[in-house]
């Protein structure tokens, strides 16, 4: 998953922010599975994608807010 930038996921519609943060959490999981069993070489790539998630986590919050 490359990694997009915080202006970048608030063009998203909702739809697809829905998809990427579901595509991301998954991928969030598949690292952790694989840093467990050891097969995980590149282990800096579980921070960076705790934090995309944080960030469209962030956004998609921000969005609800404004249409209260």
């Amino acid at each position: 998953m490359i990694s997009l930038k915080a202006n970048e996921v608030r063009s998203l519609e909702v739809d697809e922010l829905t998809e990427k943060l579901s595509a991301a959490r998954e991928e969030l999981f598949n690292l952790r599975f694989r840093h467990a069993t050891g097969q995980l070489e590149n282990t800096a790539r579980i921070t960076a994608v705790r934090r995309e998630v944080a960030r469209m986590l962030t956004i998609q919050r921000q969005g609800a807010e404004e249409t209260k």
